[in-house]
């Protein structure tokens, strides 16, 4: 038997998978488990549950996989240096960060009492974000690019796989980051939490690119295709930015300049009103980092070109430029991994070494996320037996429904009466998406539904989208391309005579960020959705996560903690449907 532990430890969404014999036993992030967004530390509750769906214990594991290389890339690090002159304090916490990856195995150690005999793997923070994207694919070869923020000293890492092996091949170091351009630009906007990023794409269709030459500026395509940016807006190469990467949601300081105010005016203060200036920016500042991330890929393109690309990476969350990868580079099929960010260099560390000790016989596949927890109807029982006297004052009755296709009528029913609907079921996802286990759902048809929904639960930016999760052998006839998009990963235009119809999930530009739904995959999601297309012909309902301004929930408990607190109308936990009375 081999047992491979992979980790993301001590940064922004820490999380553990845990791989026997080549197949995915389980992976979660640890946010899920200590309810805190983007936890970041050492993740032993989410190690914790790996072993446990494994039935092992840490000493069992022969191999653990650290999606981080200390010492890679020293020499670029010593020219920086050498060149910039930063802060010290700069680089003692670069030490000290370094010191934490390279430290883990004693960490795991001290944290389990236990002399580990698993050999560990530090596995390049880039090399394992392409791992997780093509050595999870069914591509025999393709090329691969990671871009975000920084790891191991770099930024944008260039590639290719092929069978059972993926390399780098090109890099772009630090201190150029096409994630330190949006990040800063995120504060600048006045969204100063860590992963805020998507607040700007999705605020961005609301601007004009009035601000594209001022971008242009702070962002120069180069031409070999990479990107430079410049520095003199920036503070993260020269000054003390503050980062908390360790048992704490993570914290990031201002990552730009008053050069970068000289340029575009003041920046927004949080509790400021968004203005259209904000929102010009915004649009400004997506249409540039896709000039730069179209310019990689045609780069790539150059140096590989195969029809397959693989795409990983924190600034791969970045679903509108994802969904123009077809109209605008020559790839012809895409892999995203649903957790393409950091989180998923556990994931990505664990299959890269799988490849090195399998010796080329075993690659697993990943189509499908649903690597969590699960609860059985009898965990689930006890508990609505120990909550029955609150849900009795909450005006609720609670009704089994061990029928799979009653339980999905009904629920497709309550979905068409415009009711707000929680849906917890089988395994919890990986990555930051709720799929269809833990979703909220409702009516696409609705006008008035995003006001619900807000004022009901999620209590959110009124500008933000909501997703549409559709029957995958309906996706052409919807949007105006046709792909597989199973991790909600990409943003598409619905065709135009289909916007009227949608009103609750088209975007105010015309698209929607899809989720393509499969009955191999979620074959009970994918039930449920076809039978409110029955009701109602229309095969998409509106899915967002299961959570109000909290992680997604994991637990039972959680689902209905977050029902009861709330103005959901009914919530459908396993075989038992909860309603609220009329």
């Amino acid at each position: 038997m081999s047992l491979i532990l992979g980790l993301n430890a001590y940064h922004g969404d820490s999380a553990a998978c845990l791989i026997r014999d080549g197949q995915l036993v389980a992976a979660a992030e640890e946010e899920r488990f200590r309810r805190i967004k983007h936890w970041a530390g050492l993740p032993t509750r989410s190690i914790d549950y790996c072993l446990a769906e494994g039935g092992v214990s840490l000493g069992d594991v022969e191999h653990i996989a650290i999606n981080r290389k200390p010492g890679v890339n020293n020499w670029r690090r010593l020219g920086f240096v050498l060149t910039h002159r930063p802060d010290p304090r700069l680089m003692i916490q670069k030490i000290r960060n370094i010191r934490s990856a390279s430290s883990a195995h004693e960490a795991l150690e001290k944290a389990y009492g236990i002399s580990l005999k698993a050999q560990v793997h530090h596995v390049e923070h880039h090399l394992a974000h392409l791992a997780s994207a093509f050595l999870v694919s069914r591509f025999d070869e393709a090329a691969c690019i990671s871009i975000d923020g920084f790891g191991d000293f770099a930024s944008t890492a260039m590639g290719f796989g092929r069978s059972h092996s993926v390399e780098i091949d090109k890099r772009v170091y630090f201190p150029h980051s096409l994630g330190i351009f949006y990040s800063a630009l995120t504060q600048f906007i006045g969204f100063p939490h860590y992963g805020d990023e998507y607040k700007v794409m999705g605020l961005a269709p609301y601007g004009n690119p009035n601000y594209r030459t001022q971008m242009r500026e702070i962002v120069r395509v180069q031409p070999d295709g990479t990107f430079r940016l410049a520095l003199k807006y920036f503070r993260h190469h020269t000054d003390n930015v503050s980062y908390s990467w360790n048992n704490c949601a993570p914290e990031v300081g201002t990552l730009y300049t008053n050069r970068l105010i000289e340029l575009l005016g003041p920046a927004r203060k949080p509790t400021e009103p968004l203005e259209q200036k904000h929102k010009d920016i915004a649009r400004s500042v997506q249409a540039i980092y896709e000039e730069a991330f179209f310019a990689l890929l045609h780069t790539l393109y150059a140096r590989h070109p195969l029809p397959n690309l693989a795409l990983s990476g924190g600034c791969a969350m970045n679903s509108v430029a994802n969904g123009k990868v077809y109209l605008r580079t020559p790839f012809k099929k895409m892999y995203l991994p649903a957790a393409a960010g950091d989180a998923g260099g556990a994931i990505g560390g664990a299959t890269y070494v799988l490849s090195q000790i399998a010796n080329s016989k075993t690659r697993l596949h990943l189509d499908s996320a649903f690597s969590g927890p699960a609860f059985s109807d009898e965990e689930i029982g006890r508990l609505l037996e120990s909550k029955k006297q609150e849900i009795r004052d909450a005006g609720c009755e609670i009704l089994r429904i061990d029928n799979e296709k009653e339980l999905c009528e009904r629920t497709a029913t309550a979905i068409a009466e415009g009711k707000v609907v929680g849906w917890f079921q089988g395994r919890m996802e990986w990555g930051p998406r709720a799929l269809g286990n833990r979703s909220i759902l409702c009516d696409p048809r609705r006008h008035d539904m995003k006001e619900i929904l807000n004022a009901k639960i999620k209590r959110r930016e009124s500008f933000r989208p909501f997703a549409p999760s559709i029957l995958r052998e309906a996706v052409a006839e919807w949007f105006e391309q046709d792909d597989d998009v199973p991790f909600m990963m990409e943003v598409f235009q619905i065709r135009a005579e289909k916007r009227s119809l949608l009103p609750a999930v088209c975007h105010v530009d015309g698209s929607g960020r899809l989720q393509t739904v499969h009955a191999d995959t979620n074959p009970l999601y994918h039930q449920l959705i076809s039978e409110f297309c029955r009701l109602t012909s229309i095969p998409i309902v509106l899915n967002t996560s299961f959570n109000e301004n909290e992680p997604v929930v994991c637990r039972p408990e959680e689902a209905l903690d977050c029902f009861l607190r709330t103005k959901m109308d009914v919530l459908v936990l396993g075989n038992f449907y909860i309603a609220r009375e009329s």
